[in-house]
């Protein structure tokens, strides 16, 4: 837990953003005026868990920090789900958001389907929130934004991608990851897999090189999210890959991490 200034209960002019999955949360805070982390805490669950256990979790965090429960300039909540479709928006019909996604995901009669849009890639986003938590923030804080995780980092990406050859980036969290290839500045995939093992993670990694007629040998792959070089992760991808980095975060100079791990919590710091 990171804390960097006292008067916390005087939040009204910052900015919280959170991050929900089914193995963790996040929650920070900044001062946009001065581009400072105010506070940042994280919790990692042992296990997969349901949007009621996750609700559970968050009132406990908020009720162990009071900065929690003022109001804030502007509230974001992000959801990274395994649950999403991409969709071209000249193909979208928002009232079959449903069809998107019940033929490669697990959905419920009654799950409500939201979207995002990218105007500028002209993407759509299907996805399912949890609407147990989107109740839960909006009687807490009001009017609030919220996203999936997949819209923050695509829009990350390919607004700042000048390259014409391809490139893959690889986006890790607990037991699962998401790949994205461009070429051209342009989507060519994007996918988010479970597994178990690094040989799970290399297997699925060098796949879709291999149907994307991609060479490890020469293929630029940028990583971020929870990876670091004494991970196995890592060290699996360092054997079969020639050409891996870590991914630098475009913010204003908001940083939770130290300038070595920038990476790592690379979609809470974009969404600024």
């Amino acid at each position: 837990m990171l804390q960097k200034k006292s008067n916390i209960l005087n939040t009204i002019l910052n900015r919280l953003s959170v991050q929900v999955s089914l193995n963790g949360l996040s929650f920070l805070v900044t001062d946009p005026e001065s581009a400072e982390v105010v506070f940042f805490t994280e919790k990692t669950l042992d296990h997969s868990t349901t949007p009621e256990e996750l609700l559970m979790d968050i009132e406990s965090i908020m009720f162990k920090n009071d900065i929690l429960n003022g109001s804030f300039f502007e509230v974001t909540v992000i959801y990274s789900t395994p649950v999403y479709s991409l969709v071209p928006v000249s193909l979208f019909d928002e009232t079959k958001a449903s069809e998107y996604l019940k033929f490669n995901s697990k959905i419920l009669a009654n799950d409500y389907m939201s979207h995002d849009v990218l105007e500028n890639q002209e993407i759509v986003v299907v996805y399912v929130p949890f609407m147990n938590i989107n109740n839960f923030f909006f009687e807490k804080y009001g009017s609030f934004s919220y996203f999936h995780s997949i819209t923050i980092l695509l829009k990350t990406i390919l607004e700042n991608e000048k390259q014409s050859l391809p490139r893959m980036y690889l986006h890790f969290q607990k037991n699962s990851f998401d790949c994205i290839v461009l070429k051209n500045g342009n989507l060519q995939l994007c996918n988010s897999y479970t597994y178990k093992t690094p040989e799970d993670f290399i297997y699925y990694t060098l796949f879709c090189m291999e149907q994307l007629n991609l060479n490890p040998e020469n293929l630029p792959v940028l990583l971020c999210g929870e990876i670091e070089k004494d991970d196995d992760n890592y060290k699996i991808a360092y054997i079969y890959i020639r050409n891996i980095e870590f991914a630098e975060t475009n913010t204003s100079q908001i940083k939770i991490d130290s300038e070595e791990k920038l990476h790592r919590h690379f979609i809470l710091q974009n969404t600024l």
